[in-house]
């Protein structure tokens, strides 16, 4: 529920950050009972609703009939879970409900009421029941039990005032705290504030995840080559690890095992941390456009919409490049970041930009490689460039575009610096060294330690000492 607004105050946008923890066992148990707590609150109400549904009874779905429930069951019913935390599991549940029931008086039959179990459901604490201090977080707990002191593997991004709630969770084989804060949205000195009336248009791609034009020639174009080595590496590792684990692995029917765990979970951590890389990269990029739009004095940006291309089925591999480029995630990445910074943005059809030449506007042959040439004009000039140019001018209310040639200046930005292998040397360190050819030395290793003589071999002084020479070297 959001707070009561000052009238007339400043406007605020909410931005969550997951945070890691660092717990003892005996911590981290304690978690786990929370989780699984709320997870036996979602299950009671799932089971309320099933037997007034037999009956024939009204559900009971909204929040403050859910509360009075739940105040008269007493405290201590879900273990250590207090009231706020099963209340965040009761506006979680109506939220649910009434999205799935606006969605069927839509039109949308398909879609269904909630009623499924879930073992472990997130549990959400707002403003006043928790305390931060630093990296250590307070949570509470029910009467009777002490409150729970965890460590955060790092300090929260936002001032300690904005901090409007957290979520403890276990998402990727991990327990995590998603920290949302309250966030004025950034006021800049006279005369350098984004000007709306400066319009920027933006080309979404798989090489280039954000390709930006503005109005007076300058562009912007943000390298994702290490993000696409890393889906590509990822799933190479992937299919290794199975090759490699195929002769251990759990068989059928013995689902639930240690061996079926323990191999479940080091799956689980390995596809977390490929996500939270592609995440950090995908956030560093939308960060790169927006920074560059502040410094151009862009206020409105016009993105080309390419999610009609997903419904075409295309084959395996270009399916494949379609699910891991995640559309959706990076529209909501740069308006999100574009919001805090007090930039518009409008979301236009994309189709037909990357065939139309920006100067001439005539239909061109889309290339294969990175450039356009327009044999009607003569217009040379990158694809994705010329792209956004185009996208620029459909603009709601109209705008003018010059053509990126035109006097601009073009910035280079490369996305996924933390990649591994994204360093000067472009080379992964997962992968094994290429072989060593005749000549070269190879990689510096160090000597092999020196060798245990016997006391009967004593070593003579006018012996010739041996050179421990690196591997490779001839």
């Amino acid at each position: 529920m959001p707070r009561r607004r000052v009238v007339g105050g400043p406007k605020v946008v909410h931005r969550t950050a997951r945070v890691g923890l660092r717990l003892t066992a005996r911590q981290r148990q304690r978690c786990f009972g929370l989780l699984r707590a709320g997870g036996d609150v979602w299950a009671c109400v799932l089971e309320l609703n099933g037997w007034r549904h037999r009956r024939q009874d009204r559900p009971v779905v909204s929040y403050q009939e859910l509360c009075r429930l739940l105040a008269e069951s007493g405290p201590g019913t879900f273990g250590e879970l207090d009231s706020a935390g099963a209340r965040s599991v009761l506006r979680r549940y109506a939220d649910a409900w009434f999205s799935a029931a606006a969605r069927r008086k839509a039109g949308h039959s398909e879609v269904r009421y909630p009623r499924r179990r879930r073992a472990l459901l997130p549990v959400r604490w707002y403003h006043g029941t928790f305390r931060l201090d630093g990296r250590r977080l307070r949570l509470p707990n029910a009467a009777g039990h002490p409150p729970l002191y965890v460590r955060l593997d790092r300090l929260v991004p936002y001032p300690p005032d904005t901090i409007r709630s957290v979520t403890l969770l276990f998402d990727g084989g991990r327990l995590w705290v998603d920290v949302t804060a309250e966030l004025p949205i950034t006021v800049y000195p006279p005369g350098q504030q984004p000007d709306p009336a400066r319009v920027a248009g933006v080309d979404l791609g798989v090489i280039h995840p954000y390709a930006v034009a503005a109005d007076q020639g300058d562009a912007l174009l943000v390298s994702g080559r290490a993000i696409r080595a890393e889906h590509r590496l990822h799933l190479a590792d992937t299919k290794a690890r199975r090759r490699a684990t195929a002769r251990r692995a759990p068989g059928k029917g013995q689902r639930g095992s240690r061996r079926w765990r323990k191999t479940r979970r080091r799956a689980r951590l390995i596809e977390g941390r490929h996500q939270r890389r592609i995440r950090q990269a995908g956030q560093e990029a939308a960060k790169a456009v927006i920074n560059w739009a502040v410094q151009q004095k862009v206020g409105t940006l016009t993105v080309g919409d390419p999610r009609g291309v997903l419904d075409r089925p295309a084959g395996r591999r270009h399916n494949l490049r379609l699910r891991q480029w995640q559309i959706g995630r990076a529209i909501t990445v740069l308006k999100d970041k574009a919001e805090l910074a007090g930039i518009v943005v409008h979301l236009v059809d994309e189709r037909g930009t990357s065939s139309t030449c920006p100067r001439c506007r005539q239909k061109v042959v889309k290339p294969r490689g990175r450039t356009m040439t327009c044999k009607q004009c003569m217009f040379v000039g990158h694809r994705d460039v010329a792209a956004a140019s185009t996208i620029a001018t459909r603009t709601p209310g109209g705008a003018t575009s010059t053509p990126p040639t035109m006097g601009g200046v073009l910035t280079h930005r490369r996305a996924g610096r933390h990649l591994p292998g994204a360093g000067p040397s472009r080379r992964d360190p997962r992968r094994r060294p290429p072989p060593v050819t005749s000549g070269s030395l190879g990689r510096l290793r160090p000597a092999p330690p020196p060798t245990v003589r016997s006391r009967s071999s004593p070593h003579h002084q006018d012996e010739e000492p041996q050179h421990h020479h690196p591997t490779g070297a001839r």
